[in-house]
């Protein structure tokens, strides 16, 4: 068996962030979003691939450099030209020919993957990992599974009037059968790039269980309120000791403030705050936020925003934002 954490896209629903910046490598506390996914995978001893494409190789390369993982990279560039994920899983699947288990590299999920990959070893077929969100409305925004026991019948993208609240949560497995199956869906479907809609078709043609997951957090990030309330949940407190903290500043746990950042005046940082590297924070306050490498804040109040490396920001209150790379606001003194 592979694992393959499928990278490709290019978030367009985060930008300007995730213009430069691939959505599973943003940070949540010290880790990134894709680290929490393969810390999950690693301890199964099963080889991992990550599938993205040639516009981030560059930053997946730096990432994967020390661990046990490879990239298998499409030619593409921007999101006119992606293959979409399901022929990116296709060019995967054909390289590797073998039992595959599947992860959306922009999900994050505290619950351990052991007992999917036993259900998969008992039943040898098709598996979807599932979680109940609780709230047809919530279930509109996912992929909804229509089941009888643990079979799944049928597999809706986003249905205006969902049958259950058991969504996808972007965790499949697949025998080596199914790549057969992908060849030929991509074949009379190659305008399809969601693989949602691929298990729908899976589900004409095979078995497909559904395992459902019933405790934990599971989140897709999809946008940025999603990512800072994923954000919340599971990053973890971390000073750098090369970080420098005005005593006159508070800090709130839980944060993550990295190396060469100060922290000047009666500053508070917190709680749920990630200051990048070389940032100066004076006389501000930012909680549940990201703040990406070398930003200036003076004079500040930030919540629930995001702000993209080399910025300055003076003398504002900005809430629920989100601020483009080398952009410079600032309000009178």
């Amino acid at each position: 068996m592979k694992a393959v954490i499928m990278a490709g896209g290019y978030a367009t629903r985060l930008w300007p962030i995730t213009k430069s910046k691939s959505k599973p490598l943003l940070p949540v506390g010290k880790k990134r979003i894709i680290d929490h996914i393969y810390d999950k995978i690693i301890q199964f001893k099963i080889p991992v691939i990550v599938s993205t494409n040639r516009r981030f190789e560059e930053d997946f390369s730096e990432w994967i450099s020390g661990k046990d993982a490879e990239l298998v990279i499409e030619e593409t560039k921007k999101e006119e030209e992606k293959l979409g994920a399901v022929r990116a899983l296709l060019m995967v699947a054909k390289k590797v020919n073998d039992e595959m288990l599947i992860l959306a590299g922009d999900n994050l999920f505290s619950f351990q993957l052991d007992g999917l990959l036993g259900y998969y070893k008992k039943h040898k077929t098709a598996v979807t990992a599932l979680f109940d969100v609780g709230n047809p409305e919530l279930a509109k925004r996912y992929g909804v599974a229509e089941l009888n026991g643990d079979r799944i019948l049928n597999f809706v993208e986003k249905p205006e009037k969902p049958s259950s609240t058991l969504v996808g949560v972007g965790i499949y497995v697949f025998p080596r059968k199914v790549t057969g199956i992908l060849e030929e869906y991509v074949g009379t479907n190659p305008k399809s790039d969601n693989l949602g809609d691929f298990l729908s078709y899976l589900c004409q043609n095979e078995e497909v269980r559904g395992y459902t997951f019933d405790n934990g957090n599971w989140y897709d990030v999809g946008n940025p309120d999603s990512y800072i309330d994923a954000f919340k949940i599971f990053m973890e407190h971390s000073l750098s000791e090369k970080a420098n903290i005005d005593s006159l500043s508070k800090i709130i746990q839980p944060v993550t403030i990295e190396t060469g950042t100060k922290i000047i005046g009666r500053s508070i940082i917190g709680p749920f705050a990630y200051i990048g590297k070389n940032c100066v924070i004076e006389n501000s306050d930012v909680s549940d936020t990201v703040v990406f490498d070398e930003v200036v804040l003076r004079k500040v109040k930030m919540w629930r925003s995001i702000v993209d490396e080399c910025c300055e920001i003076r003398n504002l209150e900005l809430n629920s934002s989100i601020i483009g790379g080398h952009a410079k606001i600032q309000r009178g003194e």
